[in-house]
């Protein structure tokens, strides 16, 4: 834009919220895409409601869909710079995440009496002072829409399914997006219904050109320039964490030369994890829809010991239900990636939100001594990478895999560089060899203490394992007290002597920092702008965040023992600092917790940050 008053920033946030129906997702969905294709860097987070079918305009049956656009973006943001509110109950339930001076763009028309009470409201918000730090603009979406429309519906539900779609023309004017690709979106999505897609283009059409009117323009919508990113060359794409997940799974699995298996069970937010898999039948991926979770992932086992890259994907609850057949894994001592979508607990708790609620389970959910190896990514995008790891870990290691992701990396949105799969290394089993005279079932690397791996039907390589203790070595039923007791120390063994061939935990920031921020999973993108902002500030600050989780990196004792102020973030209670209180004794911890199935925001963090600086 070259409009002098066009306002130019770094980066913008912007919320659409309405309910559930209608339609929110889809037009945060096709904003985000439009900007991404613009140039901009993209951070998305659905927020959905957890509520199949809450009552019409009610705070329940919200859906927000939060989009940040910029030049380098590492979170969906804090407050939003433009929000969209189709309803009163909608306004009520996401004016808290406006920042004072957003714009707020209501539906006029949904602002009845009665849609009022049931907000939870005395008297209407747009007649009262409580928006008066606010930049409203009352548009009448629903008699614009149906106007648009009047043409090609004739029924008032039909032509109210498009109202989102004026709404997104509405934000594609004030941030000088063209409707290219939403065009072409609608073109391929409705192919067989031509009179939706030339309903929708018109709605659109028509939400952006009723801010080109002078009256409105002129007195309350802003028009944004947004920093378009310097990224690498290369081919990207929007990508959902889930979706990423199921791709490093698929890569993994050719680099290992194995066909993938997955046995799961549908739960929010894992779901779409078993979803992207089950469209990959072309490249070899197995997927199985078991009855329920104990199913999924005892048919992950056998297909392990068939010899499968074999995986199973769950949520928190599930991952309770799969704590048994876990154990017999970690027993039989064979490889097995377990993706845990983190949402809020105990029970179903939260099942739409998010939350780091299982680490302690992943660490320590099992009965008897059942170490994993447990790994986390950081982002959508790097679900990909720590796919692929986890995969690799557990092949290379013969141990089950625990992957920690969340609902806010998984259902959350980023720009991808797709990679190309010669980036990747090979994964290499230890298979064992057919008719080898020294074959047995529990005979281990003396280095690694991984066994081998004999695939039923290998030649001369007849044995058996389950899930009783096994006789060192040769894997016959053992109730020996010290041959139990050695398996033990080898199975944990395994596990530790992994960090030796781990790459070491790296600290940004300042070498003489006066705090330490700790992170792991899925909080990054949130601690990584609060310490950016510190730093620029003067403050001296470092910070450091965790993807390997069992084991921890080799050098972390030396890392903590740095500093004397240490901060660890976490969205739960406290589960990973109290772990690094269990393995460095003697170093003071401070912590930050938040357990509300919301993600970190910034001003939070610095607010912390800054107290403990000041101490």
């Amino acid at each position: 834009m070259a409009d002098k008053n066009v306002i130019r920033k770094e980066d913008a946030v912007v919320r659409f919220a309405g309910d559930s129906g209608d339609g929110m997702q889809l037009s945060g969905t096709l904003f985000s895409d439009t900007s991404a294709l613009d140039g901009n860097d993209i951070a998305t987070f659905p927020d959905y409601p957890a509520e199949i079918r809450a009552p019409h305009n009610t705070i329940a049956g919200v859906s927000g869909f939060q989009v940040h656009i910029g030049k380098k973006i590492y979170s969906s943001g804090d407050k939003a710079d433009v929000l969209v509110c189709m309803n009163p109950a909608s306004l009520k339930s996401n004016l808290k995440w406006a920042r004072v001076g957003a714009t707020i763009i209501v539906d006029l028309d949904t602002f009845t009496e009665d849609a009022i009470a049931k907000a939870g409201y005395e008297s209407s918000p747009l007649d009262d002072d409580s928006l008066s730090n606010y930049n409203v603009v009352k548009a009448p979406i629903t008699t614009l829409t149906v106007e648009a429309v009047k043409d090609i519906f004739t029924d008032r539900k039909s032509a109210l399914r498009c109202r989102n779609m004026f709404a997104l023309g509405m934000i594609f004017f004030i941030f000088g997006k063209t409707t290219n690709h939403a065009d072409d979106y609608l073109q391929t999505k409705f192919k067989n219904k031509p009179e939706v897609i030339e309903a929708n283009q018109k709605v659109i059409r028509a939400g952006f050109n009723y801010c080109e009117n002078v009256d409105v323009q002129e007195t309350t919508l802003p028009r944004v320039d947004v920093e378009t990113a310097e990224m690498p060359k290369g081919k990207y794409r929007n990508i959902t964490g889930n979706i990423a997940t199921a791709w490093g799974l698929l890569a993994a699995a050719e680099k290992a030369h194995l066909p993938l298996f997955l046995g799961s069970y549908p739960i929010t937010p894992a779901t779409d994890i078993m979803v992207e898999l089950a469209k990959r039948k072309s490249l070899g991926a197995k997927v199985f829809q078991a009855e329920d979770e104990i199913a999924g992932i005892c048919s992950a086992i056998g297909a392990s010991f068939a010899g499968n890259m074999a995986c199973t994907s769950t949520s928190g609850p599930g991952l309770s239900l799969k704590s048994e057949a876990l154990g017999l894994a970690v027993m039989a001592e064979l490889p097995l990636v377990v993706i845990d979508v983190q949402r809020g607990g105990p029970s179903t708790g939260l099942p739409t939100k998010t939350e780091q609620a299982d680490l302690n389970q992943a660490l320590f959910g099992r009965n008897g001594e059942a170490p994993c190896i447990v790994v986390a990514p950081s982002s959508s995008a790097n679900c990909f990478n720590w796919a692929f790891e986890a995969a690799r870990l557990a092949l290379e290691t013969m141990t089950p895999t625990i992957m920690l992701s969340d609902a806010y990396l998984g259902n959350g949105s980023q720009l991808f560089r797709i990679p190309k799969m010669s980036d990747f290394p090979e994964i290499h089993p230890p298979f064992a060899t057919p008719n080898d005279p020294e074959y047995q079932p529990y005979r281990r690397d003396p280095k690694t203490l991984v066994r081998q791996w004999a695939i039923p039907g290998m030649d001369g390589l007849r044995h058996r394992i389950g899930g009783l203790e096994k006789t060192d070595g040769k894997g016959a039923v053992s109730t020996d007290n010290l041959n139990h007791e050695k398996m033990v120390h080898y199975r944990k063994e395994k596990i530790d002597r992994l960090a030796d061939r781990l790459p070491l935990q790296e600290v940004s920031g300042d070498e003489d920092a006066d705090l330490l921020v700790v992170g792991w999973g899925g909080t990054a993108g949130a601690l990584k702008n609060a310490v950016s902002e510190l730093r620029q500030e003067g403050k001296k600050v470092a910070y450091t965040h965790f993807h390997y989780i069992s084991p921890l990196p080799k050098n972390t004792g030396d890392i903590l023992k740095k500093y004397k102020k240490i901060v660890v973030c976490e969205l739960n209670m406290g589960q990973f600092v109290n772990y690094l209180r269990m393995n460095f004794q003697g170093i003071l911890f401070h912590q930050y917790n938040k357990v509300q199935g919301l993600p970190f925001e910034v001003s939070e963090l610095k607010e912390q940050f800054n107290k403990i600086l000041g101490e």
